[in-house]
């Protein structure tokens, strides 16, 4: 039935080629979404700008798009953007400041970084991906800056929680509270610290990769991850909520659009015993997708779903986990169908309001699944140019 609506579907007739390219393995033409992307969102400079944002730029903006730049073997593309956020972000060093998190228009009308506290996941995609760009480009002036990197973050950004161990906080300064310390678990990407271990083996990396699982498996709630988790020693991991950026009230703890990136992580990893410890704390989505055609924006702290669906860069976030599960082929399909209903031709973006972080997350996924990228079982970038 449900594919029977497929075949039919002119509209939907690239989900299927998308879906014979993830399991059968195409040649790789240009990318077209990360073209798409570039044009729309990242200007000649190479800010990428979040136009819902005010046209502010955040340094989670710039990690990401080093690492699409790197993927897709453009150098050009990559310079500008590292040039950009160190002159602007970092005080024209990432090797000696790590970057400010949100840089934009101040009160006075000045464009400059709007806030001194770095952004640690960010920081560590930064990293990661100069010492991948260095091994793949041949070019050590990238690795030296990310190694120099991992050195601040270690500094700056890392604590030993009692009882627990090294953990990455998301930030320098305003993350611990008495005895308490707040986490995001979406900042936690598994096979990012297992490539850092290799690369620093005397760093804290190696710990905090073995204890990312025990950070889901006791913050999640019936298997949903959390948005942003409090730890407090002898009790564990729970949900929490923190203060907005724009200094308001924050809603309850929950689960919605930080989270949703602890299962696109969880479904990129390369298979094998550290996946399967993910995934099986987090294993609520999988369940709620049986029943319903689309993931829900918000979990309740108390692992209750809401009853609004979440945009569709959620969808996308989803596929590369559904399909770490074995037997999911018809879940998947799913929100694939979805994702090929809500991209605009005209632009070749998703979602009927365009935003920033569902092409991102569209990015990740669709990037993953039709081979242009892999992490291998040390958390090494593989990478699909290396091929041809």
């Amino acid at each position: 039935m449900f594919f029977g609506r497929v075949w039919r579907g002119k509209r939907l007739l690239p989900v299927l080629f998308f879906m014979l390219c993830a399991s059968a393995g195409c040649k790789q033409g240009p990318w077209t979404l990360w073209n798409a992307y570039s044009a729309h969102f990242i200007d000649p400079q190479g800010r990428v700008i979040d136009p819902q944002g005010d046209q502010r730029t955040t340094s989670e903006g710039q990690s990401y798009a080093l690492f699409f730049a790197l993927v897709d073997n453009d150098r050009p593309c990559f310079d500008r953007v590292l040039n950009w956020t160190q002159a602007n972000m970092a005080s024209g060093d990432l090797s000696t400041h790590l970057p400010s998190w949100l840089w934009g228009r101040s009160k006075t009308g000045q464009w400059t970084a709007l806030d001194a506290n770095s952004a640690s996941d960010a920081d560590a995609w930064i990293a990661y991906t100069l010492i991948e760009a260095g091994r793949l480009w041949n070019h050590p002036t990238y690795t030296h800056t990310g190694m120099a990197m991992l050195r601040l973050i270690a500094k700056n950004e890392v604590v030993n929680l009692p009882g627990f161990g090294p953990m990455m906080l998301p930030g320098p300064t305003g993350f611990q509270h008495g005895n308490a310390w707040t986490l995001n678990p979406s900042y936690l990407p598994m096979f990012l610290f297992q490539r850092l271990a290799v690369a620093d083996p005397s760093g804290p990396w190696g710990e905090i990769a073995m204890g990312i699982p025990h950070v889901l498996e006791q913050s999640s709630r019936r298997g949903y991850a959390m948005d942003w988790v409090e730890y407090v020693p002898g009790d564990g991991f729970y949900p929490t909520s923190i203060e907005r950026a724009d200094g308001q009230p924050a809603g309850p703890p929950q689960g919605s659009y930080d989270a949703i990136r602890v299962y696109l992580w969880a479904g990129m990893m390369s298979k094998g015993a550290a996946q399967e410890e993910i995934l099986n704390a987090v294993p609520g989505m999988r369940g709620y997708l049986a029943n319903h055609d689309a993931p829900p924006e918000k979990v309740s702290d108390e692992g209750i779903p809401g009853e609004h669906d979440g945009p569709v860069g959620f969808s996308a976030a989803l596929v590369p986990y559904l399909k770490a599960y074995p037997g999911l082929s018809a879940l998947t399909a799913k929100q694939l169908v979805r994702m090929a209903r809500e991209k605009d031709a005209t632009t070749g973006l998703y979602g009927k309001d365009v935003t920033y972080y569902d092409q991102n997350l569209a990015l990740f996924s669709t990037g993953y699944v039709t081979g242009r990228f892999k992490f291998g079982p040390e958390g090494e970038l593989r990478v699909e140019w290396t091929r041809r």
